[in-house]
């Protein structure tokens, strides 16, 4: 695993033109391919070019300190005495020669004379500037912790734009003759949910639904309900939505329970979600009890998963609920991540302490233990859900 130090080497070697043809063709389509490791280069780019700056403006500073310094040492206290004279009686002729200060010199020093409190200003500023960067970019990375990873890719799929939206827009505006207006544009994506209790609270992923003006969960039957984030665990990307509108009478009981406990080595696990817009099934086995960087709140999987995952189910062959999918590992082939049931017990717990508005019960018992695996999907597909997220 690359460490600070080795991403700065790596990008001052690019940048300065030091890598060979294949090492920077390489270095390149990581970038082009890798928004995090384009994110990361980015930050550094701004960082020395704020240093730069800043180490020119000193050095500039230096020269002109220097240039004083010379001219104040090469000017005695006899010629200073002497060019007055001179000044007074420009007529007076001396016999021994003069030492005199040239016009660029003399204008270098009223310069310096007149402008020292600007450049001490502005040397101050640049300062600051490199402080105000530095402590920018250590809050912007605390923010962004888990989808700017390296090697970890965050599996929310993006939609371009919303097109039908769009044109409806563009042709009522054309109609009131501002053909030159462009609408405001709208960012779609999506993720998976699935429902958490029979009063219409469901689980995703909190990256799923970070940064939402408007969430809509869509079911199997193509039903489309308004929800809105009432509780979240960043650390654990596990966010809990609520269904708010009306016209929802609930879930019903739900088929699978949530497993509290640790799930084994080597169990073979399943899951359901949308990466596009028909639900899709995958299946595998837990491959270790850790998720990236040993991190012991996930677990790994030896699932393929795509943007669009992100938030959906993963259950044992009993169809009890062990983890919540969260991402993949960019350089490991069907290497995925869940974060394990029991973080999301601990934070139903939490959303017990806040008195929700709408009571709930979680599932206690499963009805999936026995039956087929076809069987299970039949009944697990009614209570997962497309997760549309509207910024």
């Amino acid at each position: 695993m690359m460490t600070e130090a080795d991403y700065y080497a790596l990008f001052e070697a690019y940048a300065h033109g030091e890598l060979a043809g294949p090492a920077r063709a390489n270095f390149e389509a990581r970038l082009a391919a890798d928004p995090a490791l384009a994110l990361r280069y980015a930050d550094f780019t701004e960082l020395t070019g704020t240093l730069r700056a800043y180490g020119q403006r000193q050095n500039t500073r230096q020269k002109l300190q220097g240039l004083h310094a010379a001219m104040l040492a090469a000017e005695t206290p006899e010629e200073q005495s002497t060019e007055a004279a001179a000044e007074k009686s420009p007529l007076t002729h001396t016999v021994n020669p003069m030492l005199r200060i040239s016009r660029t010199e003399r204008v270098l020093r009223e310069f310096w004379n007149g402008h020292r409190a600007t450049m001490g200003v502005a040397a101050s500023v640049a300062v600051l500037a490199v402080f105000a960067t530095l402590l920018g970019l250590e809050w912007w990375r605390a923010a962004k912790t888990q989808p700017s990873m390296y090697g970890y890719t965050v599996l929310k799929r993006e939609v371009e734009r919303i097109k039908k939206s769009q044109k409806d827009l563009t042709l009522t505006l054309n109609q009131f003759g501002r053909p030159g207006t462009t609408p405001p544009t709208a960012k779609e994506s999506s993720g998976t949910g699935f429902a958490l209790t029979s009063e219409g609270y469901l689980v995703t992923s909190y990256h799923v639904i970070q940064g939402a003006d408007s969430v809509l969960v869509e079911g199997n039957d193509r039903k489309r309900y308004h929800a809105e984030p009432v509780y979240s665990d960043v650390k654990h990307d596990l966010a809990i939505l609520r269904i708010t509108d009306k016209r929802f009478t609930g879930f019903g009981r739900l088929p699978y329970a949530i497993k509290a406990g640790q799930a084994d080595l080597g169990e073979r696990v399943y899951t359901l979600g949308y990466p596009r817009e028909d639900v899709v099934y995958g299946e595998g086995a837990l491959s270790a009890r850790s998720g990236f960087q040993g991190d012991t709140a996930f677990y790994q999987v030896s699932i393929p998963v795509n943007p669009g995952n992100s938030g959906g189910p993963l259950l044992d062959e009993r169809g009890n609920l062990i983890g919540v999918v969260s991402g993949r590992q960019n350089d490991a082939q069907s290497a995925a991540f869940a974060t394990k049931s029991s973080y999301l017990v601990r934070l139903v717990d939490s959303l017990a302490a806040t008195k929700p508005a709408v009571p709930y019960h979680l599932p206690r018992y499963g009805q999936l233990a026995g039956s087929a695996r076809p069987q299970q999907l039949k009944k697990l597909k009614d209570y997962v859900f497309v997760v549309k997220v509207f910024e």
